[in-house]
């Protein structure tokens, strides 16, 4: 039987599973065992466990093979390719014991589990046709009624060998990010985007795809992607189509992709395998591209019927080798018979092997860049509203939540932080280019918590803490909820700074807590205090204290929030960060053979000693404005840079990757020198620049103000001033004589002087 894959809203799927166990009755609906199988790596270090072997030398050893989806080794295979892990082997023999003992256990099952989407329904009692058991589950396959769940101990493979329909019932994210963006689109401007009646050929939505802005793009965020569809000056919906089914495994080990975009841009002649495949390949460029295109090769070269095709496509699809194999021979033995050329028809049938293993049905991918083009028009057209949507789907993921928060900024959308009077549970949008921060990505607020302070609000806006804490229920929200909402920033429009506000909530609690007892017990009084009941009582004084400082503030921020809302420690050397940076946390994992530069706040340090050299070395966490990202120092250089690398230091941190990552999805950054940040101007390595240009050239006396703002601020940092002449011609000039100090009140001043443009931190040298 055909598989079945249905995509849908994220937070809907569990209504969809719940509903086909009642419509087909719950004995005949179960869901799918996998089995968890001994990957190459855990292998080794199970075995290296077992063998006594130390946990640093067996780290050391699995690294060295290859694991990862562009390339991966079984471990004999690694043992016999892997210079540096022969040459282990072979000086050590518990190594070659190892490599033996963990190839035996490679690839057997080591534990089972429920697939999390798969779903097979049978006519009758499923018991009946495959082996069942039952097993409590949670989240989005649950029964209603709290039932076990029926679980097949049949796997997907020998479910479909029996000839049981299988569905994948898939909970897709961007479902619900359309979802809620419309909504928010209908409620805010009174109109209702019908998504699938969109024109497939807006400008706007390619010009967004060829600028490279992907973020929150389905299918389309990757480096790769964005950079495919600037390469190929994505200008029509067929160039999406093309490029979701190319950017696959197969299809780029095949180096497709870049023929692809060659042959489109007019830079490479258009070519066919066979002339008698000019019609099947022609609205891709001669560039097989997608499985019904392998299926019409079969048919039309080898006489296959399209059934026998299917067979073919389905073999090399599954990555079943063996019915593979089978296969192409048959097709490369029928094409011949049919007359055509040997080393051509082999030629292809390698080429479909290699596609086949990741290829792309077109029908898949004609879905798939229906949505990528739905929320590249959401974005183009109603940006705030697709960020608002597309923040709440990531709620709970803090990375994700501060790449998005930085692309938003990117479209000039303001990020506000959470507020008690207007955030709901998600993010939304306020006023015309505004997202308030959802107070469901507050830590510690949970659900029912959010529903109170909603519920609160029915009486008017909160105007203090007192209003507050008095209208919501206090058995939701307790003393750890409020203080959680006040380090946030949620509770900044109730007056007072928020060290005042934590203070004032022990006491603004307590009589929250005797008014609300008191309602509960039904008690009123003519007289008020003076008989115990409830009468209205004066307004809570905030207490006299200091305010926290700017350092804990946004500690406090960030411990509740996973990241800085109101500033960024690293807010005031953004200048250093952008002129010395070469990678940001969101890059520093792409393994790079040229030494890298990261500017960011180190916000853990892990001291540890290496089992092998029993010297100190180093893990750290750092953060930048794009996120966070792991780093190690070794322990030669850790016995340099101890002293420098602290937490909450500011660096300028300088390293590279070992070869052995070469390739890795996440390489670790070795860190080899490291710099404070708060030091590079007042050491001249950076330089404050005047710039202009000839038709906006300031007046002499404009120059001789600018000239007494520099000598009334003397300093090491050095000055250059920059023009560009009559011809366009650049020049650049480093004044002998002066010197400044690059404090923010000397730039904001010459700023003010001679234009924003006009001034600008560089480089000195």
């Amino acid at each position: 039987m055909p598989d079945i894959d249905v995509d849908f809203c994220f937070e809907r799927r569990g209504e969809v599973i719940e509903y086909v166990r009642q419509r087909y009755g719950r004995a005949s609906v179960g869901q799918i065992v996998t089995f968890g199988t001994m990957k190459a790596r855990a292998a080794l270090k199970d075995v290296a466990r077992v063998l006594r072997i130390p946990p640093g030398e067996a780290d050391r050893l699995t690294k060295l093979v290859p694991s990862g989806p562009a390339y991966s080794l079984t471990i004999p295979e690694a043992a016999a390719k892997v210079d540096e892990l022969k040459d282990l082997i072979r000086q050590n023999p518990a190594y070659h014991r190892l490599i033996q003992l963990s190839a035996r256990i490679e690839g057997i099952s080591r534990h089972m589990s429920v697939h999390a989407a798969g779903v097979v329904i049978a006519p009758g009692p499923l018991a009946e046709y495959v082996p069942v058991c039952t097993a409590p589950t949670k989240g989005a396959g649950a029964a209603a009624d709290g039932e076990d769940a029926i679980i097949t101990q049949y796997e997907m493979g020998a479910l479909e060998k029996v000839g049981m329909l299988k569905m994948d019932m898939l909970g897709l994210k961007t479902l619900t990010v359309i979802h809620d963006a419309v909504r928010m689109i209908a409620e805010r401007h009174g109109t209702t985007p019908d998504m699938d009646a969109l024109g497939f050929d807006d400008p706007a939505v390619y010009e967004l795809l060829r600028q490279g802005r992907t973020g929150g793009i389905f299918q389309f965020e990757s480096a790769l992607a964005t950079e495919t569809l600037r390469a190929m000056r994505c200008d029509r919906f067929d160039d999406l189509v093309a490029s979701n089914a190319l950017l696959r495994p197969g299809p780029l080990d095949a180096g497709m992709h870049t023929v692809f975009i060659r042959r489109k841009l007019g830079q490479e002649k258009v070519s066919y395998p066979h002339p008698a495949l000019r019609e099947v390949l022609e609205p891709t460029y001669g560039v097989i591209t997608y499985q019904e295109q392998v299926m019409r090769i079969a048919n039309v070269l080898a006489g296959f019927s399209l059934a026998e095709a299917d067979v073919l496509r389905k073999a090399v699809g599954k990555k079943d080798q063996e019915l593979a194999n089978q296969e192409v021979a048959k097709f490369v033995e029928r094409a011949i018979a049919q007359g055509h050329p040997r080393g051509v028809i082999e030629e292809l049938g390698r080429q479909i092997v290699t596609f086949g293993r990741y290829g792309f049905n077109k029908s898949h991918s004609v879905a798939y860049s229906v949505l990528s083009y739905q929320t590249a028009w959401l974005k183009a057209h109603y940006p705030a509203e697709f960020m608002a949507a597309l923040l709440s789907s990531e709620i709970g993921n803090t990375d994700k939540v501060v790449q998005y928060i930085n692309e938003a900024r990117e479209l000039d959308l303001e990020i506000l932080p959470p507020d008690v009077n207007e955030s709901g549970f998600k993010f939304t949008v306020v006023g015309d280019r505004r997202i308030r921060f959802g107070l469901g990505a507050v830590r510690n607020v949970g659900e029912g918590a959010i529903d109170s302070i909603i519920a609160g609000r029915a009486e008017g806006p909160y105007a203090t803490v007192s209003e507050l804490v008095e209208r919501i229920d206090l058995r939701l929200c307790n003393k750890r909820v409020l203080e959680s909402l006040v380090a946030a920033g949620a509770c900044d429009g109730l007056g007072g700074h928020r060290k005042q506000l934590i203070e004032a909530l022990e006491p603004a609690l307590a009589e929250a807590q005797l008014l609300q007892a008191d309602r509960d017990a039904g008690q009123e009084s003519l007289f008020g205090d003076a008989l115990g009941g409830t009468a209205p009582r004066g307004p809570l004084v905030l207490p006299d204290v200091p305010p926290w400082t700017e350092a804990e503030r946004l500690a406090r921020e960030k411990e509740v929030l996973g990241f800085f809302i109101s500033g960024h420690p690293l807010g005031r050397y953004r200048d250093e960060v952008e002129l010395f940076g070469t990678r940001t946390t969101a890059t520093l994992g792409t393994w790079s053979e040229h030494p890298v530069t990261v500017g960011a706040v180190v916000t853990a340090v892990k001291r540890q000693i290496s089992k092998k050299t029993g010297k100190e070395y180093a893990r750290l966490v750092l953060e930048d404005f794009h996120g966070t990202a792991e780093a190690i120092v070794f322990p030669d250089a850790w016995a340099k840079l101890n002293q420098t690398v602290t937490p909450d230091s500011a660096l300028l941190l300088t390293g590279g990757y070992s070869d052995r990552d070469r390739g890795e999805d996440h390489a670790p950054f070795i860190v080899e020198s490291a710099r404070p940040l708060d030091e590079l101007k007042g050491s001249g390595a950076v330089a404050l620049s005047l710039r202009w240009g000839a038709p906006t050239a300031p007046t002499p006396d404009i120059l001789k103000q600018a000239a007494a703002l520099c000598s009334a601020h003397p300093g090491p940092t050095p000055l250059y001033i920059e023009w560009s002449d009559g011809n366009g011609e650049a020049v650049r000039l480093r004044s002998r004589r002066v010197r400044v100090a690059a404090e923010e009140d000397l730039v904001r001043a010459l700023r003010d002087l001679l234009g924003t443009d006009s001034v600008h931190y560089v480089k000195a040298g």
